[in-house]
């Protein structure tokens, strides 16, 4: 299967829509309408830092996503991109999209500066760990949160 990964844009809403649905379920959290266009209208807005590719496949439907931000990189005075989501269709797994979307960020955090990628997942994620042993160095950090 052919891919090209490129920037979102705003025709792509339709074709985005179902991957970042299918995302939310896999980490069990609900997507309403409202939540979807917040998400979509900070993609798209240029004052918003947080960026979406898509992975389009031979036949021009979106079949994978990343979605990520420039993040400052205080030690290193310095930027990097975080990538927050990263996500591929099922059915088109096991063709190198996931590691060329994870690609596609690192070639956009060379043009902001040089503090690489960073990213989470979940512990219980296997499949991905994988592919991110792979391409990157698996670290010592232990990430926090706190909620509202």
């Amino acid at each position: 299967m052919a891919h090209e990964i490129r920037p979102a844009v705003d025709e792509d809403f339709f074709g985005w829509l179902p991957l970042f649905e299918a995302y939310c379920r896999f980490y069990d959290t609900e997507l309403d309408d409202a939540k979807a266009l917040i998400v979509w209208n900070w993609i798209r807005d240029d004052a918003n830092p947080l960026q979406a590719a898509l992975a389009i496949d031979d036949e021009g439907r979106p079949v994978g996503l990343a979605h990520y931000r420039v993040v400052p990189d205080s030690l290193r005075a310095t930027r990097g991109m975080h990538l927050d989501d990263l996500y591929v269709d099922e059915r088109a797994r096991g063709a190198g999209i996931g590691r060329a979307l994870i690609e596609f960020v690192h070639a956009r955090s060379l043009e902001v500066g040089h503090g690489g990628v960073t990213w989470i997942t979940a512990a219980d994620n296997a499949d991905a760990q994988r592919l991110y042993d792979a391409v990157a160095r698996r670290t010592e950090w232990v990430t926090y949160e706190m909620d509202a």
